[in-house]
């Protein structure tokens, strides 16, 4: 019993001499040194930064664009502007005669990309070519009865129907001619060099055929497209961004922005316009950029990660 009493004593000495010391260090202003953390603290604190690292990039699936608090990265596709982007429907149905192109094709401004044929086409021809040949004739007619009625040998009823019939043809090949130019034919053209058997479906842009949905032999109704032609010479970036962070976004914003499948090379883009609505099912807004550094390898629907310049932030 005298030995348990004698260690219980000198635990109790020991336990007070730290105690002293811990008191002596604490008011002298000097601190002991830490222990190192252990080595389950390093790896906690390591896995722990790793994670806000990749979430810093971490997509929506759904949304493609980030959720991650504070993150300045956007996410979105490469699109082409809507001045850019023509679709080659009819104003007048009529079957497929022929196809000029392929898909992928360039195109030049006015490049026959089909024929039509259609009966109704060369009817309304032949209706401005009537039209203008009568316009000619009852003109001089008024001009010579207005002529007579100055010499009393014309009476004013005469003048009067002679001018009615002037007018009256004057308008229906000011119609003819509206029908035909609606269709992308010059009325002087007909003129000069008379009727055409096939409506001529000429590209209105320069860019690439896209969406080609005719084949000889068939049937378009009016208004149905016959392809898509694209110019992808001056692309946009179309961002999805949530409310949280449109404030990071102004219009002249400079970006920085990868493209899925180019590896890490960096291109740059300059903010152009911001919706001002917002997408009801998740909350987001888009945003375009005009990218300032083209590309030939550039496809609209592209998928890209953009961060704002100004955060000095890698992608």
């Amino acid at each position: 019993m005298k030995t348990k009493s004698n260690i219980f004593s000198a635990i109790g000495l020991t336990l007070t001499a730290t105690a002293v010391i811990s008191l002596s260090s604490a008011c002298s202003g000097k601190s002991t040194p830490m222990e190192p953390a252990s080595t389950e603290q390093r790896d906690s604190t390591a896995a722990d930064s790793l994670l806000a690292d990749s979430s810093a990039v971490q997509v929506d699936a759904v949304s493609s664009a980030t959720h991650v608090e504070n993150s300045p990265t956007f996410n979105g596709l490469m699109v082409v502007q809507p001045q850019q982007h023509a679709t080659l429907s009819l104003t007048m149905g009529g079957r497929v005669h022929s196809i000029l192109v392929m898909p992928g094709q360039a195109v030049h401004k006015g490049q026959v990309v089909a024929t039509i044929d259609n009966p109704e086409f060369i009817e309304l021809q032949q209706e401005y070519l009537d039209a203008a040949a009568q316009q000619e004739y009852l003109e001089k007619e008024y001009e010579r009865q207005k002529s007579l009625g100055s010499q009393e040998a014309s009476s004013k009823k005469k003048i009067e129907q002679s001018k009615a019939d002037y007018l009256s043809m004057k308008s229906r090949k000011a119609a003819a001619s509206a029908r035909l130019t609606a269709l992308g034919v010059h009325p002087a053209a007909v003129q000069q060099h008379g009727i055409s058997a096939f409506l001529q479906v000429k590209s209105p842009i320069a860019g690439y055929v896209t969406n080609l949905q005719a084949n000889l032999g068939k049937y378009l109704q009016t208004g149905e497209p016959i392809c898509d032609v694209i110019n992808k010479a001056e692309p946009l970036l179309q961002l999805t961004v949530y409310e949280k962070e449109i404030g990071l976004m102004k219009v002249g914003t400079p970006l920085a922005f990868r493209v899925n499948g180019m590896g890490k090379e960096t291109f740059s883009a300059t903010v152009v316009a911001i919706e001002q609505s917002v997408d009801k099912t998740d909350y987001s807004i888009k945003v375009y950029a005009r990218v300032t550094t083209p590309n030939t390898q550039f496809r609209p629907g592209m998928y890209v990660r953009s961060k704002i310049k100004a955060q000095g932030n890698s992608l």
